[in-house]
């Protein structure tokens, strides 16, 4: 059986890491790793590489926030590949502050990554995908970007964005053979949180119905749900 071709951006490591491990363990995708941090995106590559074989792994350097990278970039994988089935756009940043200390340098860096970035490689897959009448795009929200939180204007304006993108998105692909859903985690345990303290992930997870904060797995599972056959007929929706 042919395999098919999942593109996940911020795929070095966290939960771009751990949504190509699930795509790759169930032997029917490849899995492409875009990021910029090259030296983590070759040594994820390389350790998935071993684990799953090197045929199916592969990695490109690219900045999100430029489109000239970004076409390049999926041109290259079409061109190896034959096609791009799913898009995952995963990547993202944190710039936090209170709105009266969050430096204007702060907002332009996160939404351009967290927002432009799916836009640009959403825009950048669709006419691959619009060709062949199917495709996939799991955009990566965050219950930030539904419910919002102190310090974080920035990030959950990009978030709440990724929720518009979506819908949008679903509406207009949709008779294309092209579903766009979104994945909106709460705190899950990356390293995006390793510099928050213990005593405030426990509290976190004291709030939560089961009482434990998300693994990257959890995240992953929800990714390779979206991106397969079972959820054919779900679109336009933010799964928190």
């Amino acid at each position: 059986m042919e395999k098919k071709t999942v593109i996940i951006t911020g795929g070095a490591r966290g939960l771009g890491r751990a949504g190509a491990e699930r795509f790759l363990k169930s032997g029917e995708w490849k899995a492409v790793l875009f990021d910029v941090n090259e030296e983590q995106l070759a040594k994820t590559a390389a350790e998935l590489g071993e684990k799953y074989g090197a045929e199916n792994v592969s990695w490109q350097k690219v900045d999100v926030t430029s489109g000239e990278s970004v076409d390049a970039a999926v041109k290259q994988v079409v061109e190896r590949n034959g096609s791009v089935d799913a898009l995952v756009n995963n990547a993202g940043i944190t710039r936090d502050a209170m709105l009266h200390k969050l430096e204007e340098k702060d907002w332009d860096m996160v939404l351009n990554v967290n927002l432009k970035g799916a836009f640009l490689c959403g825009k950048a897959v669709a006419p691959h995908m619009k060709a062949k009448k199917s495709g996939v795009i799991i955009n990566t929200s965050s219950v930030v970007g539904v419910h919002g939180n102190i310090g974080q204007s920035n990030y959950a304006a990009s978030k709440f964005g990724i929720i518009g993108l979506t819908k949008t998105w679903a509406k207009e692909m949709g008779k294309d053979g092209i579903r766009v859903n979104a994945v909106a985690p709460g705190f899950t345990m990356t390293e995006m949180l390793e510099t928050v303290p213990e005593k405030v992930l426990t509290a976190v997870a004291e709030k939560t119905p089961v009482k434990r904060l998300g693994k990257p797995e959890d995240i992953a599972n929800a990714y390779y749900f979206l991106a397969g056959e079972e959820s054919s007929f779900i679109t336009g929706h933010v799964l928190s």
